[in-house]
């Protein structure tokens, strides 16, 4: 949505396909589903011709390029599912025609353009680089910042020929300002599974840090604090309940993956993988003391999570680890309830749960309450000032005094 925006305002005609009805429906209408694409902006590109959406995959022979942007999720073995990948390509080489740009924007191992789509492309008894042009160029998005959108965040591209990669690049510099070509599409690919799996691995040691912190009785936000003022050689990461979104839990995965394919053990990653994701568990077992500590058992404590979106100030509860909480504390006999103001209800696999307010009354009624996301629209002083025990695991209390106030 992002990208198509910035393409339309860039002058071209945008075609979206999805297989949301709703989805297309809504965006037919100038209706965003995406929190930082206001419907304004998208509404004024619809309305001036230059955006439609469409279930109708034949209207791919109408256009010049294509942006793949499906979901790349994991499978519960840990290997990738290209399996959307492969859908969007079946529909693609049905129309592709000569001139045609396809470009993958999805995160995928290195190796996927090349070794997976090529070859159903050139089927079509088409030549990559003479009569259609294919390329890579990783999605980089960080949701809910001010500052760093589509626009302004450098693009990463690399072709399948040099000559692909050119094509792409002419097409990103119309709308990006600042375009970095690369050698190969596996270079691109793996540039961004690099970005990624660095944030996870420094989240997985400053995750450790704390589990040690909390060992050692030493205040793990006070030493990031001062170890943060060197002003070279330190970038500080901060602790939380475990990682979410549809990135940073994932990619590093894709990326062990296929260096085991190539007979090589990506121990950092997978070690990394393991700590954070055991955080939500280490949540518990602290809540769990708390509620110790007030002579009551989880089973049958009333508890009140703030925050399912799996980082602040936005609606995407994708991978939250806060998901993994509140299943835990299930499975182990408390009744929980959740307030957010991004996303006032959800339903998973084994969660539907709708938002509570947040009053005075569900505060105090909580046996504890557990911050799991940093929403800045939270009156905290009012959290602390009516709450009977609460667990901070984010650092969002700092500074506020209370001996019912517990930090991960």
């Amino acid at each position: 949505m992002p990208l198509a925006v910035e393409f339309a305002q860039a002058g071209f005609k945008v075609v979206g396909f999805d297989v949301d009805a709703r989805k297309v429906a809504g965006i037919n209408d100038g209706v965003s589903h995406v929190k930082d694409v206001p419907g304004d902006r998208l509404k004024e590109q619809v309305t001036a011709g230059r955006i439609r959406a469409t279930t109708n995959f034949a209207l791919l022979a109408e256009v010049d390029t294509i942006n793949i942007c499906v979901p790349t999720p994991l499978r519960k073995t840990r290997d990738p599912d290209v399996s959307y990948i492969v859908a969007a390509v079946d529909e693609i080489v049905k129309y592709l025609h000569p001139g045609q740009l396809i470009v993958l924007e999805s995160t995928t191992y290195p190796g996927t353009t090349d070794e997976l789509i090529l070859p159903r492309l050139q089927e079509s008894g088409l030549k990559v680089g003479r009569d259609f042009f294919l390329a890579f160029s990783p999605e980089r998005v960080d949701p809910g910042n001010p500052v760093y959108h589509t626009r302004n965040i450098p693009k990463v591209v690399g072709g399948a020929t040099p000559e692909c990669t050119r094509v792409a690049q002419a097409l990103y510099a119309t709308s990006i300002d600042n375009v970095i070509s690369v050698s190969s599409t596996r270079v691109a690919e793996m540039v961004k599974l690099l970005e990624n799996t660095f944030r996870s691995v420094n989240i997985g040691l400053v995750n450790e840090i704390a589990l040690m912190c909390d060992r050692m009785d030493i205040n793990v936000w006070e030493v990031i604090d001062a170890a943060a003022t060197k002003p070279f050689g330190f970038m500080p990461f901060y602790p939380g309940p475990g990682l979410g979104g549809h990135c940073i839990p994932i990619d590093p995965f894709y990326l062990s993956w296929k260096a085991r394919e190539s007979g090589f053990e990506a121990r950092f990653i997978e070690l990394a993988g393991q700590i954070n994701g055991s955080m939500p568990h280490y949540v518990v077992d602290r809540v769990a003391e708390v509620l110790n500590s007030q002579e009551r058992s989880v089973k049958g404590s009333r508890l009140l999570v703030l925050g399912v979106a799996y980082k602040g100030d936005i609606d995407d509860f994708r991978e939250s680890p806060a998901l993994d909480v509140i299943t835990e504390f299930e499975r182990r006999g408390a009744r929980v309830e959740y307030h957010d103001p991004y996303i006032p209800e959800f339903k998973t696999d084994h969660l539907n749960m709708k938002s509570v307010p947040l009053s005075a009354d569900n505060l105090k009624a909580a046996d504890c309450v557990i911050v799991t996301t940093a929403h800045k629209s939270i009156d905290y002083d009012f959290v602390v000032k009516s709450s009977r025990a609460i667990f901070d695991t984010r650092n969002v209390l700092k500074g506020r005094p209370g001996d019912h106030i517990f930090r991960l």
